[in-house]
């Protein structure tokens, strides 16, 4: 089993303690670290001081201050930025980290942070059909030839003669594609994704939503197990009950509540659940840590709980 560390920047994070959290889960034995892409805190009980950060850049800076762990967004929002200056954007930290970033692009949900930094929020289906074109865009420029040129003609966008540079290290980097959604994702997922992502919901639905994952590559002649399938959980992990009531205080969440719906205990609870989450098809889990001034935290999971998965 893969564990990767998962952050939420907007909730309150410099880009100084985002850098102290990746080199703290490189040195620990992670196996990525990624951030959200959001522009505002969620909730009260975070202060999202000192404000948003930008997913790329941090991730650009990130990349030139690590060697070996993966980077990568949970996911980026499609009304954010352009097709085209995304996969610019990706290429050009692809080729800072030495080829060890991941796409992960979605429709954008959040409408409070669209109208407080002025970016239009388009009704859900229309917010698909831009998801859906950029991953048409994204992927078709990375996988015209050098030398070639890419050109794309869409309801939300048009590109003409465009040189398609430049490349990323990874032919092509892996893209993640998530969510509940029971039609449209799951086919996105199946044309477009090397991985699908469902995060925070029970073992039940993720494996209803990954069956339709699986089904939709039949349908268009992809192998299923072509795909990684993960999830991502809440963590809080402490070594007695002290340690992990003080965990959970810090986030605002209650204990029992964090048993109930994420990887929540001691080490050996946190191994067991992760082992269910293995016997329910999630090879991969992103841990979302959300206190991130608790290196500890990272710490204790990276010594008492990777060895034994």
């Amino acid at each position: 089993m893969e564990i990767r560390v998962f952050t939420e920047p907007q909730q309150g994070a410099s880009y100084q303690q985002l850098l102290a959290v990746a080199q703290c889960a490189e040195r620990n034995g992670f196996n990525a670290f990624f951030r959200s892409d959001h522009y505002q805190r969620m909730g009260t009980h975070f202060s999202g001081l000192p404000g948003p950060s930008d997913a790329w850049i941090t991730l650009a800076g990130i990349a030139r201050e690590t060697s070996t762990i993966r980077l990568g967004t949970l996911v980026n929002s499609a009304t954010f930025r352009l097709p085209g200056v995304l996969a610019i954007s990706v290429a050009n930290v692809d080729e800072m980290s030495g080829g060890r970033v991941e796409l992960g692009l979605g429709a954008g949900w959040y409408q409070v942070e669209h109208s407080s930094y002025g970016i239009p929020f388009l009704p859900l289906g229309e917010r698909f059909n831009v998801l859906e074109e950029q991953l048409q865009i994204i992927t078709g420029l990375w996988g015209t030839p050098v030398g070639a040129d890419f050109a794309f003609s869409g309801k939300h966008f048009t590109l003409t003669d465009s040189p398609a540079l430049p490349k990323p290290v990874q032919s092509p980097p892996p893209i993640i594609v998530g969510g509940g959604g029971p039609k449209r994702t799951p086919m996105l997922a199946a044309r477009y994704a090397a991985e699908f992502n469902l995060p925070f919901q029970n073992m039940q639905r993720y494996v209803e939503q990954c069956d339709r994952v699986r089904a939709a590559c039949t349908t268009i002649g992809r192998d299923p197990e072509s795909l990684v399938y993960s999830t991502a959980q809440v963590v809080c992990v402490g070594r007695n009950d002290a340690e992990i009531s003080r965990r959970a205080a810090a986030i605002g969440r209650d204990v029992d509540e964090l048993k109930a719906n994420g990887v929540c205990g001691t080490p050996s609870e946190a191994i067991e659940k992760l082992a269910s989450w293995a016997a329910h098809g999630a090879p991969r889990v992103y841990l979302q840590f959300l206190d991130l001034n608790d290196l500890d935290h990272i710490e204790l999971v990276g010594s008492d709980i990777l060895p034994h998965l």
